[in-house]
């Protein structure tokens, strides 16, 4: 590992006191980026994270560009499906297809078991890459939550409203527990397996299940949640739930065993912790705000890190994840802004 090891990401994300905010951005790696979108024209989302030199660079340029806190490994939440006998491709403009989606309890039967090192060396040995010979920040592994991960498998791919998906949950909530227990035994390993291979940090992408309602969570996702997480803290690293619209499920996460809540932009970080969150906070810049010009950007900034800075579990990130249009230069600026103004605020503080 590189010397002189930032470790600012990894201190706040315990809530332990740092020289500055933390700062790295949900999609930080490619869509905006110039050299990302001039690989895209040669290689597959699938043909980059297959080859790990290729993915190491894509995962460390933002950190090289624009100085960020934490690497986040460039890869999609459907990774780890195929090698459990999920059909899956990622199709341009539309997201994760799935040929041979979920519908009864003998199709969850079918599904297999992961062996990491067997299924998805790749993504390890891009890790091991990273974490032993090129960055000087944390690397953050991650992978999809069941919820997230059955929505696709359910509907055979994104979907807005979910209906077949909340269907089965409800009206058969044996099939639905099955496949919850079939995607954690997935998670817990691959996830483990990051970590071994280096991975200094985990996130957690509950990215649609705001499209349930709190009681239909407690029940039906929680405690599968929950199972993961215990098993993860066993391996000693920082861990965050993040998703989109589930503002509502804020204190419902804050009870799961994990170290950082990430909030999307819709639930004030004040507002938060004023409803009883003492744990580490992440986020929660508008991404759309970066389309703005630079003296909005600096003011909106401003108001969520005079939040963010009201206690020492902070990291400033976006609610959501980078959109292409993006200049990377925005997020440069950025980065630096976030740097400055909350060192000058712990300083005198």
């Amino acid at each position: 590992m590189p010397q002189e090891f930032n470790d600012t990401y990894l201190r706040a994300a315990r809530g332990q006191k740092t020289d500055h905010v933390p700062v790295w951005f949900m999609r930080q790696a490619g869509r905006s980026q110039p050299e990302y979108r001039k690989l895209k024209e040669k290689y597959s989302l699938e043909e980059i994270t297959k080859q790990p030199e290729l993915c190491a660079y894509v995962t460390k340029l933002p950190v090289d560009q624009y100085n960020v806190d934490a690497a986040i490994l460039y890869k999609d939440i459907v990774t780890p499906l195929p090698a459990i006998g999920v059909d899956v491709e990622i199709k341009a403009g539309v997201g994760p297809v799935i040929s041979n989606p979920i519908r009864s309890a003998a199709d969850v039967a079918k599904l297999g078991e992961i062996h990491p090192e067997q299924d998805v060396p790749y993504v390890l040995e891009t890790i091991r890459l990273l974490t032993r010979e090129q960055l000087n920040v944390p690397l953050i592994g991650f992978a999809g939550a069941p919820f997230t991960l059955a929505s696709y498998m359910i509907e055979g791919g994104p979907s807005r409203s979910y209906n077949k998906t909340k269907a089965l949950m409800v009206s058969e909530p044996e099939t639905w527990f099955a496949l919850m227990d079939k995607l954690a035994d997935t998670i817990i390993p691959y996830m483990k397996a990051q970590i071994q291979a280096g991975a200094k940090a985990i996130q957690v992408f509950d990215s649609w299940v705001g499209a349930l309602n709190k009681e239909d969570y407690r029940i039906f996702i929680k405690p599968v949640m929950d199972r993961i997480f215990r098993e993860l803290r066993e391996e000693g690293v920082p861990l965050t739930i993040f998703g989109v619209g589930a503002s509502h499920l804020a204190l419902e996460w804050h009870d799961l065993p994990v170290d950082v809540v990430g909030l999307d932009w819709r639930l004030p970080i004040r507002e938060a912790r004023e409803m009883g969150m003492t744990k580490t906070v992440q986020g929660n810049f508008d991404p759309s705000y970066l389309l703005a010009d630079w003296p909005v950007i600096e003011e909106r900034a401003k108001a969520i890190l005079d939040q963010g800075l009201e206690t020492d579990g902070y990291i400033f990130n976006l609610g959501h994840g980078v959109f292409p249009e993006v200049n990377p230069d925005t997020l440069k600026r950025l980065t630096a802004f976030v740097h400055e103004y909350s060192a000058k605020h712990k300083a005198n503080s």
